[in-house]
C-alpha cells in the first residue's frame, strides 16, 4: 500500500468509526480491512487504533498520524487541483449534493449526459434533504435553492427558480379560491417537514408588504415528491418549487392560487468553497448545469437564466 493510500485508507477508517463501515465504503470484507491496519501498523511499528468488536478509538500515536494525514490529503487535493485547472480538459473525481426530489428528477440525469462529454471525470451524487454546511470534506458542490447563507461560499446561479402555491382543480372547486394570504387558514394546506424552517409557517409578500401565515392540514410529509402527489389528487394547497410544478401547471393538473403573491427569493445554485474556484472539473460541471437546465423541457421558462 503507498504512503497516500495509507493515509487515506488511515482517515476513511477513522471517519467511518469501525472496521465494517469502512468495509462497506472500501466493498472489502471487515478480515481484509483488518489486515491492511495491522501492516500499517506494522510498518510504523506503533498501534494506531485500539479496536473493539463495535468501535474503534485512537491511541496517542494514532491521534498524531491521523491529523497529520489530513493535512497532508489537503495539500495533495489542493496541488492537484491547483495543477488540474490548467488542463483544458476536466479529469478526478466530483462529488456533488443535491436535494432529493430534484437531484432525481434533474441532477442525475444532467450528471448522466456530463459523464458522457467528459470520460475522465467520476462523479459521485449524493441526494439529501438535509443542508450541506460547507466546506465539506466529502462534497466537492452543492446544489441549493434559495439565498446562500454563507458569504465565504461561491454560488452560481444554475436556473430561476419560484415557489408556487398550487392546488388541484377539483380541490379548488370543492374548496374555494383563496382571495387573501389570510384565507390559507381556512384550507387543507400540505406541510412539507423539510429541513429546519418553522413548519407550517408560509411567507407571501406583495410590493413592500409582507405577512407570514401560520397554516395547517390533515396531511404533513417530510418528502417533497410525496407532498405533489397528494396535490394532485386533490388533497390541498401546496407550496412547492416551480421546477417541481412547471408540467402540471402547463398540463392544466395543478393550478396556481394567489398568483399576485410572492414567497421567499428559490432560484437554484450551485455552490462550493472559494478553493475550488479555479477547479476545470467544478466549472465544467456548473457550465454543463446551467446549459441542461436551461433547455429543459420541463423548466418553467426557458432562457430567461441571465448571465453571472
Amino acid at each position: 500500500m503507498s504512503a497516500d493510500h495509507a493515509l487515506a485508507f488511515f482517515c476513511l477508517l477513522v471517519k467511518q468509526g469501525s472496521l465494517a463501515a469502512t468495509a462497506r465504503e472500501l466493498n472489502l470484507t471487515p478480515p481484509a480491512v483488518s489486515r491492511r491496519l495491522a501492516l500499517l501498523e506494522e510498518r510504523l511499528g506503533v498501534r494506531l487504533l485500539n479496536r473493539t468488536t463495535r468501535r474503534i478509538s485512537l491511541t496517542g500515536e494514532g491521534e498524531v498520524y491521523f491529523n497529520h494525514a489530513q493535512r497532508i490529503l489537503g495539500d495533495i487535493a489542493e496541488m492537484e487541483r491547483l495543477v488540474s485547472s490548467s488542463r483544458a480538459a476536466p479529469r478526478g473525481l466530483l462529488r456533488v449534493n443535491a436535494p432529493l426530489g430534484f437531484g432525481r428528477s434533474y441532477i442525475g440525469p444532467a450528471i448522466a449526459a456530463f459523464g458522457k462529454a467528459f470520460p475522465d471525470v467520476d462523479v459521485q451524487l449524493h441526494l439529501t434533504d438535509r443542508p450541506v454546511a460547507l466546506p465539506d470534506e466529502a462534497i466537492d458542490v452543492a446544489i441549493h435553492f434559495g439565498e446562500v447563507p454563507d458569504s465565504r461560499l461561491i454560488a452560481r446561479r444554475i436556473a430561476v427558480n419560484r415557489r408556487l402555491l398550487v392546488a388541484s382543480p377539483a380541490y379548488l372547486r370543492q374548496a374555494g379560491e383563496p382571495g387573501h394570504p389570510h384565507d390559507l387558514g381556512q384550507h387543507q394546506c400540505i406541510v412539507l417537514r423539510q429541513n429546519s424552517g418553522a413548519y407550517g409557517h408560509w411567507r407571501l409578500s406583495r410590493g413592500e408588504r409582507a405577512e407570514t401565515i401560520k397554516v395547517h392540514g390533515r396531511l404533513s410529509t417530510n418528502d417533497g415528491e410525496v407532498g405533489l402527489h397528494w396535490a394532485l389528487e386533490g388533497h390541498g394547497i401546496l407550496m412547492r418549487a416551480e421546477w417541481d410544478v412547471a408540467k402540471y401547471l402547463r398540463s392544466g393538473r395543478l393550478r396556481q392560487v394567489l398568483a399576485d403573491y410572492e414567497t421567499p427569493p428559490a432560484d437554484i445554485h450551485a455552490v462550493f468553497s472559494e478553493r475550488l474556484n479555479l477547479s476545470a472539473k467544478v466549472s465544467c460541471f456548473v457550465d454543463h448545469l446551467r446549459s441542461y437546465l436551461g433547455q429543459h423541457a420541463d423548466g418553467p421558462r426557458p432562457g430567461l437564466l441571465s448571465n453571472w
